[in-house]
């Protein structure tokens, strides 16, 4: 006997199982978006375990030592980096830090202050109001580039789980599929090693990018005796992990610095900044990183604005590795939406 819930009529049927499709889908895309933000914290766990694995994978060429033991000798290196950076140049660098803002400031003005006396300005401008308006004007970009506070337990969650996925990827990615339809768990494999092989050789590409400009933005400056070389050297690696973005803060840091030494200083400091993302734009990148994900780069600056905006700072280094895997998952599931239609139907 039927119960006062069930429908008798085919067609209602088909169509309730519709309805719950899309209210499902949408429910889903809700959560997704409530949800956002833990997300982007595990992906950015799985970019620090691809890292990881990367390094571990370099090692393993002149180490022919077990997986693990790989992985421990290269998180001991990073750790062993950065206390050698804070105990060797914490003190130099801290103290270029605290004089960096001043400087800015008053490059800023005097620059303001020739276009005035050139005629390019009606009034005469004042650094520090232009600053407050900024400020109050451009509030979302200013979200995107904050997020200070609380930065370090971000920071702290994205180690463990990069530490967790690395040690025992197979687990994840079984389980991952297991949630998927059967017909395209294979698929799905052959998807998640494309993604894990272009996010090592694009984090790898970055990392190299990082160091070359780093070390040789603070060589050639130090050279010259430029005011704040490590200071600047190390801004100018860390940004360069940020494409299209980066590079143009570090340059403008770095000529404004260089013309409170003098107008040949300057025009040092300009000739540097060319020369190194000359060097890095047509040498290491194209060897490496666009190699590995081929991605246009208005569509990752669009990418890096808009998840900036968004999700803060956090958003903004990850939006790169989020737009090449989902790049890569679409192409495979063009490939595979084209191997089916060339499949011939079987016949009964």
């Amino acid at each position: 006997m039927s119960g006062p819930t069930d429908i008798g009529s085919g067609l209602v049927q088909r169509e309730a199982k519709k309805a719950a499709v899309w209210l499902g889908m949408a429910g889903l895309m809700a959560l997704v978006v409530l949800l956002a933000q833990p997300l982007l914290v595990i992906f950015g766990g799985i970019v620090f375990a691809a890292m990881i694995d990367g390094g571990q994978r370099l090692l393993a060429r002149v180490l022919p030592a077990p997986r693990p033991l790989r992985i421990v000798i290269v998180l001991l290196g990073a750790v062993g980096f950065l206390v050698w950076l804070v105990i060797f140049g914490g003190n130099q660098i801290a103290q270029q830090a605290a004089q960096l803002p001043a400087i800015i400031q008053s490059q800023s003005q005097q620059l303001f202050n020739l276009a005035h006396r050139h005629g390019l300005f009606v009034e005469q401008f004042d650094v520090s109001k232009v600053a407050e308006q900024l400020i109050g004007g451009v509030g979302p970009v200013t979200r995107a580039l904050g997020g200070i506070v609380g930065g370090f337990t971000t920071a702290f969650l994205i180690v463990i789980l990069g530490i967790y996925f690395v040690l025992e990827p197979d687990i994840y990615q079984r389980g991952l599929a297991w949630l998927l339809p059967v017909d395209i768990r294979e698929s799905w494999h052959g998807t998640a090693h494309r993604m894990g092989r272009s996010l090592r050789m694009l984090l790898f590409g970055r990392l190299v990018g990082m160091a070359s400009e780093g070390i040789a933005t603070w060589l050639l400056l130090w050279y010259q005796n430029v005011p704040m070389a490590a200071l600047l050297g190390l801004l100018t690696g860390l940004l360069a992990f940020l494409p299209n973005i980066g590079a143009p803060i570090s340059g403008v840091l770095m000529i404004l610095v260089g013309f409170s030494g003098g107008t040949n200083m300057g025009l040092y400091c300009i000739a540097v900044y060319l020369v190194v993302q000359t060097v890095d734009g047509n040498i290491v990148v194209p060897m490496i990183a666009k190699k590995a994900a081929d991605l246009a780069p208005a569509l990752v600056l669009g990418a890096q604005l808009i998840f900036g905006v968004m999700f803060g700072i956090l958003g903004l280094i990850l939006a790169d590795p989020l737009v090449a895997m989902l790049k890569i998952a679409l192409e495979k599931q063009a490939e595979r939406n084209h191997r089916q239609r060339a499949t011939p139907p079987e016949e009964d």
